[in-house]
């Protein structure tokens, strides 16, 4: 067997935004499907941009090559089907998951893909998606390539790299930069600090002012309500649903009877209660992140539950919530994770785990910390505190499934978010390890940490838990 290439990412400059890169708070959430946003959203929006690409000129066959861990885990995260909807046209903010069953069904048993809507060709996935699990290639450990041919012998070639949250990169190009001046630019913690001193705007003000160089308020706070609205419906759509989740673990929801079981109780005399209650939330989203369901990726599907877990928190059990609290939270997570992106990544296949999980709970402790009223400095403490105590976290998912242990951490996520929240709160914002700080040690132990943690499946709980 070809030996795997480790680390190949690590010798070439990385297909991620670079740190003064305009981001908007469309960029980190989004509105799509499970499990992976990564594997699964990242490649089926590969997919359609190549389809849409191609096919008016009428090609006659489209052959997909997926790299590394693309292609190690890809069974398990779906990105064969990801990427057969992607190239029939379809988008993962606007396809319905109960119809992509029927779709798959209908490619697979007829051999027959329509390109883009546009065009059909035959697709037969053992000859034309190919999985090369023993080849990185230079760039990052997510890539695919989609290779076009036409009748008279010629041939389109496109590579995209999966950089994590859903987005992508077409390799060569470097990412796509918007030609936006933001009136505060930040690039770190300490400038996001400096310019909350200078102005006396909290950390949500400022990105609210950023926002309105992209669209109007409205649209800004309209975008933040459904952003609210979905992450809420994956909850309470996760409390419903029971059975078995795919791909073969045999893996039982286990949301609707801790639901009912909660339900039933007197709760109202049992601090410990609260706990229960949020480890819910964050479990329910996540399973239906595992079955295919409609979440919000935060900062990535695999970390999908933390952010919704603690925003629910926030409106059930603390005193007085308002919907600007809520605005609040999930404008200053923004801020957070533009942070983690910007100078490090959000991709597993790059960061491990810490890199998903790690990074929904630091931007949750400080979104938590700026919905409670708390300062810029406590803010920036909370985050900190969140990502310090993943920091090394693996991702290993037993079978490539976005199940064991991705459901179960992100509750450990959420409950950690809130903790470090409280523990901010409680000080005044001086702490020793910066926000920047952890950010950096948690790219350099990205880097040093061996492939087979990062979301390869060849390593971890992965290799020493049987499968059933």
């Amino acid at each position: 067997m070809e030996p795997l290439i480790r680390d190949r990412q690590d010798e070439q400059t990385r297909a991620r935004p670079d740190c003064h890169q305009a981001i908007s708070i469309l960029d980190l959430f989004t509105i799509g499907i499970g499990p992976s946003s990564s594997h699964t959203v990242g490649p089926m929006r590969a997919a359609w941009l190549f389809a849409d690409l191609v096919a008016d000129e009428k090609p006659v066959a489209v052959r997909v090559d997926l790299y590394g861990s693309l292609a190690l885990t890809g069974r398990g995260h779906a990105t064969d089907s990801a990427v057969m909807l992607g190239l029939s046209g379809a988008q993962p903010e606007t396809i319905d998951p109960d119809l992509i069953p029927v779709r798959l069904a209908a490619i697979r048993s007829s051999g027959r893909l329509m390109l883009a809507e546009r065009v059909e060709i035959g697709f037969e996935e053992s000859q034309h998606l190919l999985f090369h699990a023993q080849t990185f290639l230079p760039g990052h450990p997510n890539a695919v390539t989609f290779t076009a041919t036409f009748g008279d012998g010629r041939s389109v070639e496109r590579t995209y790299f999966s950089i994590g949250g859903g987005a992508i990169v077409e390799a060569g190009s470097g990412p796509v930069k918007a030609n936006i001046l933001l009136p505060r630019p930040f690039s770190s913690g300490a400038e996001l600090l400096a310019t909350g001193d200078a102005t006396g705007m909290t950390i949500a003000e400022i990105v609210r002012e950023n926002e309105i160089a992209w669209r109007p308020d409205s649209e800004t706070d309209a975008f933040l309500d459904a952003v609210r609205s979905a992450m809420f419906a994956s909850i309470d759509r996760g409390c419903r649903q029971g059975g078995i989740l795919p791909g073969g673990l045999k893996v039982p929801r286990r949301a609707r009877a801790l639901f009912e079981g909660l339900q039933a109780r007197d709760t109202a005399a049992d601090p410990s209660a609260v706990f229960e209650w949020v480890s819910l939330y964050a479990l329910a989203v996540n399973e239906e992140n595992a079955a295919g369901g409609r979440v919000v990726t935060a900062p990535t599907n695999g970390a999908a539950g933390v952010l919704p877990a603690v925003l629910r928190f926030y409106e059930t059990f603390t005193k007085d919530p308002t919907p600007k609290g809520a605005h609040d939270f999930l404008l200053t997570a923004a801020a957070i994770g533009f942070l983690y992106k910007k100078r490090a990544s959000i991709s597993a296949a790059e960061m491990g785990c810490q890199g998903e999980v790690g990074v929904a709970c630091s931007m949750a402790a400080g979104a938590l910390v700026a919905a409670l009223g708390g300062t810029n400095a406590q803010i920036e403490n909370a985050a900190e505190i969140g990502m310090e105590h993943n920091l090394g976290l693996t991702c290993d998912p037993i079978g490539g499934l976005v199940q064991i242990p991705c459901i179960e951490r992100n509750t450990m996520g959420a409950i950690k978010a809130i903790n470090a929240a409280y523990l901010a709160l409680r000080g005044d914002g001086r702490h020793i390890v910066s926000l920047d700080a952890v950010i950096e040690t948690m790219r350099q132990t990205g880097e040093d940490m061996r492939s087979q943690y990062k979301e390869t499946s060849l390593g971890g709980l992965a290799v020493n838990v049987v499968e059933c």
